[in-house]
């Protein structure tokens, strides 16, 4: 049998995945990898860390098929910043991870100075320390890197592809170079404008390719053979629309990972600047087709269940919100505005933190854990909200996909907020799958992106309960009110 291995290099882990020619998975690995918080509002990787959790995944993966690899596709988590030395293939710093804040100061001194409508037009984008642009400028200007001829900047793709070419491939995607803020997504190049605003040399950026097509094969000596195209990169977010097989205008999917994200597929013409969303690359066929999607990103979802794992101790495993949350019929009026890194789409703050308010002493774990379900769906309808006010194309339904899709609650406070019914991908890892097929589409695995759509199934779909609208209308005007209390604490 013939698969394509998808790499998912995630923001806590790296998960390795099998696709047979159906579409399914046949075999997985997973390991996770250290979180670093060196001060409040940082967050850092270790670059090295994450191509072991590489190196561990495949070797695992491999131990466990006989089938030929036709491809190998990667996703990754997209605006996380790695520098590293070309000559000795190791890390100038640790990698600065899209959740970071630490630039958030010089993000307002550029909206400040009048940048922010070049910055839109140009890369779809915002101002805001989320996006790879001002981590880079904040390692060079501090002199954390010195950049020299062997110095090489990427996300966490590139680093991959360097890594498993054995250091003589330099390039990203589409994908994720719009990602960056130094990508224009109009011309589809790297921009002069944004690299002279940031201060970022050209010489250390990588070679931009479409998402399908083959960017170089595997060396020798690795857990994987030899010679093994790698045909597919995609940001995390964009492989999952793909996945989800989101192949028309106003076709959309939220991912409840770490973070929600709510893609919107909006065709092949870069649409205007919208209020409160992000415009992006959805990704680029080997033709040169380019897909643009509509993109709300919520910072914090999964990462707050971790939080009341791992900070709070509210729970002892993740897979335990469901049913602590399911155990009570209502928060008793406590709502949990997990802006632990700041407030992503439709807000935009970055001075934004967490706020629980209406706590009394009836609150339990429990109203806290379901405050937590709540959190993902109310978040989410706000970024939906802000896609139907811009004018867009209505969403009529909605794929879902991610760790937390398996919460049958989840799903439904999402489809009572909404209005519209909410269907889950059959196959959970749609992140990796829209890498796998991206890379077998280029390698002739499969056809094109109908073969791909005529695959798509889902497993459980969840219709607005009977009645819901009045009450799913006052529980987000509510939450409305704590978003507030959230706002510019961080002053």
């Amino acid at each position: 049998m013939t698969v394509v291995v998808a790499i998912d290099a995630g923001t806590t882990g790296v998960r390795s995945i099998a696709f047979s020619e159906t579409g399914k998975p046949v075999a997985s690995a997973y390991r996770e990898f250290p979180q670093y918080f060196p001060q409040p509002g940082w967050v850092e990787h270790d670059a090295g860390e994450i191509w072991d959790a590489v190196v561990a995944t495949l070797s695992e993966l491999m131990s466990s098929i006989d089938d030929t690899v036709a491809a190998i596709g990667i996703t990754d988590q997209r605006e996380t910043v790695v520098v590293w030395d070309k000559s000795t293939g190791e890390p100038l710093h640790k990698a600065i991870v899209w959740q970071d804040r630490r630039t958030s100061e010089r993000c307002a001194e550029l909206v400040e100075a009048g940048h922010l409508d070049m910055v839109r037009n140009t890369t779809g984008l915002v101002l805001d320390p989320y996006f790879s642009g001002s981590k880079l400028e904040w390692l060079i200007r501090n002199n954390h890197i010195t950049v020299t001829d062997s110095t090489a900047f990427g996300t966490v793709d590139s680093w991959l592809v360097w890594k498993l070419t054995g250091g003589t491939t330099h390039i990203t995607d589409t994908t994720n170079a719009s990602r960056t803020l130094l990508f224009d997504i109009g011309a589809m190049e790297w921009s002069d404008d944004m690299l002279e605003l940031f201060g970022v040399p050209r010489s250390i950026l990588p070679d931009v390719l479409p998402s399908s097509g083959r960017f170089g094969t595997t060396a020798m000596n690795l857990p994987i053979p030899g010679g093994i195209p790698i045909s597919g990169i995609a940001g995390d977010q964009q492989a999952a629309l793909f996945g989800q097989a989101c192949f028309s205008p106003g076709d959309a999917k939220n991912t409840y990972g770490t973070g929600s994200f709510i893609l919107m597929n909006v065709g092949q013409n870069k649409p205007d600047p919208v209020d409160g969303l992000l415009t992006t690359v959805g990704w680029t066929l080997a033709d040169g087709s380019t897909t643009y999607a509509m993109e709300g990103a919520v910072f914090v979802t999964g990462a707050a269940i971790q939080w009341l794992r791992d900070g709070l101790n509210i729970i002892d495993d993740a897979s335990e919100i469901g049913p602590l949350a399911s155990s009570v019929d209502s928060t008793d009026d406590v709502f949990f505005v997990p802006a632990l890194t700041g407030l992503g789409s439709p807000w935009w703050d970055a001075n934004a933190r967490g706020t629980i308010v209406g706590l009394t002493r009836g609150t339990t774990r429990a109203h806290l854990a379901r405050a937590t379900v709540e959190s993902m769906a109310l978040q989410s309808r706000d970024v939906i909200d802000a896609m139907a006010s811009a004018g867009g194309v209505n969403v009529e339904s909605l794929r879902v996909d991610g760790g937390a899709s398996v919460m049958e609650l989840l799903l439904q406070i999402q489809s009572d907020q909404i209005g519209v019914p909410v269907h889950r991908s059959a196959v959970a890892e749609t992140t990796a799958l829209g890498a796998a097929y991206l890379a077998g589409i280029a390698e002739g695995v499969w056809s094109g992106t109908q073969e791909v759509s005529d695959a798509w199934q889902s497993d459980l779909s969840v219709e607005p309960a009977a009645n819901s609208r009045e009450a799913a209308d006052t529980l987000h005007t509510r939450w409305l009110q704590a978003v507030e209390h959230s706002k510019n604490w961080a002053v």
